[in-house]
């Protein structure tokens, strides 16, 4: 066998690899050998078949099989040799097209390697780490929210009418054909306008009304709907109001904070705090990330695989297309050429995630299972009902994996990557923390 180079420039290398006729020759006798002892013909005890007639047998067959392992063989050993890694799988060719039995085997094989990470002193960065307390005025703040859905409704003043929002008590009898149909029948029925829990256009016809009044409601159920025997049917209601109702927020006392799990109003403020708190630093430490990848970039800059920064650029230009084209939801469309601008933003996705990797595995910085599992079953909480599927779906996909799996191990890089650098910590108000995260968009 023999390897010879055909390419070397920047990061692009190709060679040409010969393995002769008489080495692929011995890689399938070798393999008749290793199974005749399990071969049985006509005429021959078992494991006594003669060679020819096995080759006459089994040869093309394994004539295949053995060109790709010896082929496969010749890449591993160089890659070994060399200490090359490609970016992407190598191009492989047979040089010749007219090749027959008998003959050499000459292939061609084409990659880009990963380049070689310059070494970085991570002491030598610096950055910010923002922390946001949670004041009185946002605890009291996530309070009147948590009232707000805690509502309660009591009566409008007498004579009022209706408004979308308000609740409404009704009696009603629906009919298709003139005639009732089971479930369509209630009396003093809570509805609140405007939740779309009734047919569409149900509840609009409603807003207005006031108490004791009548009103022949004319709606259709959808041709969608789940009963077969009314989608896509006309059907009227006589419905009749019995009270009109107003929402109002629920009282910020010990009552709300049993509702929501917590002994009293003092308990339920804390967990509020906490929870704000927590909501805060997840966001302060995405703008610290954010510092720690500049500050990477501007430390570090090297050759760059070209068909990794194309491959990352047309994904960029892609993702963006879709989101100023959101009612396109699938890929039959032209193509989107990417810009300069997405070419440069690749570049630096390219280069910083070299650069993390090479700092994770110098770093011997893995990903748990139960890092994954926790990670899968989040992302499966999204699927009610079929989070069982999803999980097992995840499961038997290595690429989703892969997907789920790289965010936990950048993160882990960050703190890794923290640990060393000089964090300086810097109390701010939420509102110039939220300004620091819009700010991390429009980059």
């Amino acid at each position: 066998m023999q390897v010879t180079e055909t390419l070397n420039d920047g990061l692009k290398r190709a060679y040409a690899i010969t393995v002769t006729a008489d080495e692929l020759d011995a890689k399938v006798v070798a393999k008749l050998e290793e199974a005749r002892p399990e071969i049985e013909m006509k005429g021959f005890r078992k494991g006594k078949v003669p060679m020819p007639l096995l080759r006459k047998q089994f040869g093309q067959r394994l004539l295949g099989e053995s060109m790709q392992e010896v082929i496969d063989g010749a890449m591993n050993e160089h890659f070994e040799q060399t200490g090359d890694r490609p970016a992407l799988q190598p191009q492989v060719k047979m040089a010749d097209e007219d090749w027959k039995e008998g003959d050499d085997v000459n292939v061609e094989m084409s990659y880009e390697k990963l380049p070689d990470v310059p070494e970085i002193d991570l002491t030598s960065i610096s950055v910010e780490k923002l922390v946001v307390k949670a004041d009185d005025a946002a605890v009291d703040e996530a309070l009147a929210s948590l009232a707000e859905t805690a509502q309660d409704f009591k009566d409008r003043r007498k004579g009022s009418k209706a408004k979308d929002g308000d609740q409404v008590v009704i009696d009603f009898l629906g009919k298709v054909d003139g005639e009732p149909f089971d479930g369509g029948a209630a009396e003093d029925y809570p509805l609140v306008l405007g939740s779309g829990s009734f047919i569409p256009g149900f509840e609009e016809q409603l807003v207005g009304l006031k108490v004791e009044e009548e009103k022949l409601v004319e709606v259709s159920f959808p041709e969608e709907y789940g009963a077969p025997n009314l989608a896509g049917k006309a059907a009227t209601f006589d419905v009749t109001v019995k009270a009109v109702k107003e929402p109002v927020a629920a009282e910020i006392d010990d009552e709300l904070a049993k509702k929501f799990g917590a002994e009293d109003l003092d308990a339920l403020k804390t967990q509020i705090r906490e929870r704000l708190e927590a909501e805060y630093s997840g966001a302060a430490r995405q703008v610290m990330k954010r510092e720690v990848l500049d500050a990477l970039d501007k430390l570090v800059d090297f050759d760059l695989p070209p068909a990794l920064v194309d491959a990352e650029a047309g994904q960029i230009a892609h993702q963006l297309w879709h989101e100023e084209n959101p009612e396109v939801h699938d890929h039959n469309h032209d193509h989107v050429e990417p810009t300069d601008e997405h070419k440069k933003l690749a570049e630096r996705r390219v280069r910083l995630g070299l650069l993390l990797a090479d700092l994770g595995q110098k770093a011997e910085v893995t990903v748990t299972d139960a890092e994954m599992t926790q990670a899968i079953m989040s992302q499966a909480r999204q699927y009610p009902g079929q989070e069982r599927a999803f999980f097992d779906f995840v499961r038997q996909n290595q690429q989703m994996q892969q997907q789920l799996r790289a965010p936990i191990f950048e993160d882990k890089v960050i703190d890794h990557i923290a640990a060393s650098a000089t964090v300086t910590e810097k109390e701010i108000s939420k509102e110039d923390l939220q300004k620091a995260v819009e700010a991390l968009d429009e980059e």
